[in-house]
C-alpha cells in the first residue's frame, strides 16, 4: 500500500472515530458506565473469553490458552473494581478550600498500539479506559495479533449495539497491519498509548502526538535470608510460569544470599524447576539469541518445548520441568542471560551479602529494565526502604509473586494494568502504572478566596542571620 492510500485509510478511520466521539461526549456517567460494563462482559463472558484466548495462542503461538483467560478476566475485573465509582465526566473534584474545581474532559481519538504478548488483556485495558473518559479508540495491534483483536472487537460491538451505542466507538482496521499504518496512526490521533515494541515507542516520541510510551521489563528479585523459603520459592514459580513468562513483570532474575544457596536451590529441584550444567546452559544460549535477538521459536514457550526444541539433554524428566534456572555471575552484552528472556527462564545470581545483593541488582538494571521494577523478599523493613530509596525504579514489590502483583493486584493498591511506566530512566512520559487518568484532560476553575500575601522575614530571616 503506498503513501497515499494509506493516508486515506487512515484518515476514513480517524473520520469514524470524530464523529462517533463527538456524540459520545455528551452521554452522562450513568450511560457511559454502562457502555463500560457492556465492554467488560464482552470478555468475561466464558464463551468469548475461551474463544479468543485459543485464537490468540494459535495466532502468535506465545503463552498458553488457561493462563489466558485467566488473565483477561482478573484484568478485567481489577480495572472494574479500581473504576467503580469514580467520577470521568462533569465535576470530579472541588477544593472549597484553595477555589478549585475540576472538570473531566475526553482527549477526544485514542491510539492504542498492543503487543503480540498479551493480544486481549492489554487491547481491552485500553479500550475500557479510554471509553470510561468518553474517548474513542483504534487500535493497532502486532501483526499476529491482528487477527484476535477483530474478533474481539467483533465481541465488543455484538454487545454494544445491544445498548445502542454510538458505532465506531471501538476501531482497527480490516486491512493487514503494516509499520506505515501504525505511523500515520500516530500522526492523526489525539493521544498515542504505546505499550510493547521499543521502535514503536520511539516512533510515538517522534510523531508530533502526545503519546504515552512504557519500557523494557527485565525484573530482578533479591531473596534476603530471613524468609520462609518454601513459600517465596512457590510465588516465584507460580509467577515464572505463567502465561509462559510473556509479561514484562515475570521475574528474569533472582539474586540470593550465599548462606541460603543450598536450600534455595534444592526446592528450585523440587518445585518443577531445573538447573542447566555450564554445557547445558550455553547450548541453550545458542538457540535462544540469535544474532543477538530473541528466538522467536522460544519465546513464550513452555519449559518441556524450550528443552525439546533446543535439543538439551537433560537428565530430568522434561515433561515434569516447569521452569529452567541457569547460573550465572556476569551482567552485559557479553551475559545475555543478565537481560529479558520472555520465557520461563530464570538467571540465579548467589550473593555473598545483602550489600553485594543490591550492586549486582543495579548492575543488571542499568544494563536493562531501570525504571521498571525490583522486588524484595524480606522481614527487613530497612533493607526494604532501602531499595525504594536508592535504586532506579518506579516500583519495589515486596513479598509478592511478581507477575501477578506489578500490573495491580487484589491484594496490594498499585492500579490494574498492562502498561508500567518508567520514567525518565526509560525516557517514559509516566512513572505509574497507566489508568484511566491518562486517558482525560481536566479543566480547573478558580475562585478568588482570602489570601495573605507573606513577607520576606517569612522566608529568609533565619537564612541572613
Amino acid at each position: 500500500m503506498n503513501k497515499k492510500k494509506t493516508n486515506t485509510l487512515v484518515k476514513r478511520i480517524v473520520q469514524n472515530a470524530r464523529k462517533s466521539q463527538e456524540k459520545f461526549q455528551h452521554y452522562s456517567q450513568e450511560k457511559v458506565d454502562r457502555i463500560v460494563t457492556a465492554i467488560a462482559w464482552s470478555i468475561c463472558n466464558p464463551k468469548n473469553n475461551l474463544m479468543l484466548s485459543q485464537l490468540a495462542v494459535k495466532s502468535t503461538r506465545l503463552g498458553n490458552v488457561k493462563d489466558k483467560i485467566i488473565k483477561n478476566q482478573r484484568k478485567t475485573l481489577g480495572l472494574l473494581r479500581d473504576l467503580k465509582n469514580v467520577k470521568s465526566t462533569g465535576v470530579i473534584f472541588e477544593d472549597r478550600k484553595k477555589g478549585i474545581i475540576e472538570i473531566a474532559k475526553p482527549i477526544g481519538i485514542i491510539g492504542a498500539i498492543t503487543p503480540s504478548t498479551n493480544p486481549i488483556a492489554t487491547p481491552i485495558n485500553n479500550i475500557i479506559n479510554a471509553i470510561k473518559c468518553k474517548n474513542s479508540i483504534i487500535l493497532s495491534p502486532s501483526p499476529s495479533g491482528h487477527k484476535v483483536l477483530k474478533k474481539l472487537i467483533s465481541f465488543l460491538n455484538k454487545e454494544l449495539s445491544k445498548i445502542k451505542a454510538p458505532k465506531n466507538l471501538i476501531q482497527t482496521f480490516n486491512v493487514p497491519i503494516t509499520k506505515e499504518i501504525t505511523q500515520e496512526l500516530m500522526k492523526q490521533v489525539d493521544k498515542i498509548i504505546v505499550t510493547g515494541s521499543q521502535n514503536n515507542v520511539r516512533e510515538a516520541t517522534v510523531s508530533g502526538t502526545p503519546n504515552i510510551g512504557v519500557g523494557v521489563g527485565n525484573v530482578t528479585v533479591i531473596v534476603d535470608n530471613n524468609v520462609n523459603f518454601k513459600d517465596v520459592i512457590s510465588k516465584i514459580k507460580s509467577s515464572k510460569i505463567f502465561d509462559n513468562a510473556t509479561s514484562c513483570s515475570s521475574e528474569n532474575n533472582v539474586i540470593i544470599l550465599k548462606k541460603s544457596q543450598k536450600i534455595f536451590k534444592k526446592l528450585i529441584s523440587k518445585n518443577g524447576g531445573i538447573i542447566l550444567n555450564n554445557t547445558q546452559k550455553q547450548n541453550l544460549r545458542k538457540s535462544l539469541w540469535s544474532k543477538g535477538k530473541l528466538n522467536r521459536n522460544l519465546i513464550g514457550k513452555s519449559a518441556k518445548e524450550i528443552l525439546t526444541l533446543s535439543n538439551l539433554k537433560v537428565k530430568t524428566n522434561i515433561n515434569s520441568s516447569e521452569f529452567i534456572v541457569v547460573n550465572e555471575k556476569g551482567v552485559g552484552n557479553k551475559y545475555p542471560f543478565s537481560g529479558e528472556k520472555l520465557s520461563p527462564i530464570m538467571s540465579l545470581y548467589v550473593a555473598k551479602d545483602f550489600s553485594n545483593a543490591k550492586l549486582i541488582a543495579k548492575k543488571i538494571l542499568n544494563f536493562q529494565g531501570a525504571g521498571h521494577s525490583i522486588g524484595i523478599h524480606s522481614k527487613d523493613k530497612k533493607k526494604i526502604l532501602d531499595l525504594g530509596l536508592n535504586f532506579p525504579v518506579c516500583r519495589v514489590i515486596v513479598n509478592q509473586a511478581h507477575t501477578f502483583a506489578t500490573g495491580g493486584s487484589f491484594t496490594n493498591g498499585l492500579p490494574f494494568s498492562l502498561s508500567m511506566g518508567c520514567g525518565t530512566w526509560q525516557k517514559n512520559s509516566i512513572d505509574e502504572n497507566l489508568n484511566y487518568k491518562h486517558f482525560m484532560n481536566i479543566t480547573k476553575i478558580s475562585r478568588p478566596i482570602k489570601g495573605k500575601e507573606p513577607k520576606l522575614k517569612e522566608f529568609f530571616k533565619n537564612y541572613l542571620k
